[in-house]
């Protein structure tokens, strides 16, 4: 199970992760946190050491009712930075969280290799046409709606049943546009109430019938902190938990704000 990123094929079957960058002022867990040079650039700096495989770069918060942004500043947040992290570490693995086809475009001709889309499609007519162009790995995540209104839209019969429906259709639009490298995220805390998370955790290997990657993207999220009646701030341990879990039903990507415990979860796991 490969995806090829810069003409290097990436072997998906031993698991590998993912260490997240927001450049937005408005991210659930580290809003703000590196939207300067210095701050981004040691955090790069930081997961690169600790184990990370990919860093999936994001400009525009996707987080519940998160205020909307315009393609232009999208692209001002997102571009600067993109060059300056592939100035200090050229051959990084640099996947970039979007759901435009102009920004995916760009930023894979700045030197991103992977596009991360939170719509699958479905927000941009343009996009899957796009990555079919662009030859990239294309991640497709399930989600109803838009950040905006995707919390009212978690009525489903059966949510796994929805969901494989879900990525039969996306699979077979997107290899009709010629795209190859899939990755399939069923989008933990997208349209989904805490209970429906915790059931398409405990039900994540039946995304296996795709034979396609499975990346689960669970860091510090709502369901593990409400859960605990704490906050994402003290949400690691409970990441590792589900993580752990994941790994055990078949996720091959871990997307995490946590690298280094990422990278041990994955290391226990692969004792057994």
């Amino acid at each position: 199970m490969t995806i090829n990123c810069l003409g290097t094929l990436v072997d998906l079957s031993t698991p590998k992760v993912m260490g997240i960058l927001n450049l937005t002022p408005n991210s659930f867990y580290d809003g703000g946190k590196y939207l300067k040079e210095d701050g981004f650039l040691n955090q790069v700096e930081k997961m690169v050491g600790e184990g990370a495989d990919f860093i999936d770069i994001g400009a525009y918060s996707s987080k519940p009712n998160a205020e909307a942004v315009s393609e232009a500043e999208e692209l001002k947040r997102l571009i600067p930075a993109l060059e300056k992290v592939l100035q200090n570490f050229p051959n990084l693995r640099i996947s970039v969280d979007t759901f435009r086809a102009i920004v995916a475009k760009e930023a894979i001709q700045t030197g991103a290799c992977i596009i991360n889309d939170i719509a699958a499609g479905a927000l941009d007519p343009n996009m899957m046409p796009t990555i079919a162009e662009l030859q990239v790995p294309y991640i497709m995540m399930h989600m109803k709606g838009n950040p905006q209104t995707m919390q009212s839209l978690t009525q489903y019969e059966n949510i796994m049943t929805e969901m494989n429906f879900y990525f039969s259709e996306k699979v077979a639009q997107a290899r009709s546009f010629g795209i190859n490298d899939l990755i399939i995220d069923p989008g933990f805390g997208f349209a989904k109430t805490t209970e429906q998370n915790f059931e398409v955790l405990n039900c994540l290997e039946l995304l296996q019938f795709h034979e396609l990657p499975i990346l689960a993207g669970l860091s510090r999220k709502s369901m593990i902190y409400k859960s605990l009646d704490t906050s994402a701030e003290f949400a690691l341990n409970g990441t590792t938990v589900l993580n752990t879990i994941a790994l055990q039903k078949g996720a091959n990507i871990l997307r995490v704000h946590d690298v280094r415990e990422a990278v041990e979860t994955i290391k226990l796991l692969s004792q057994l």
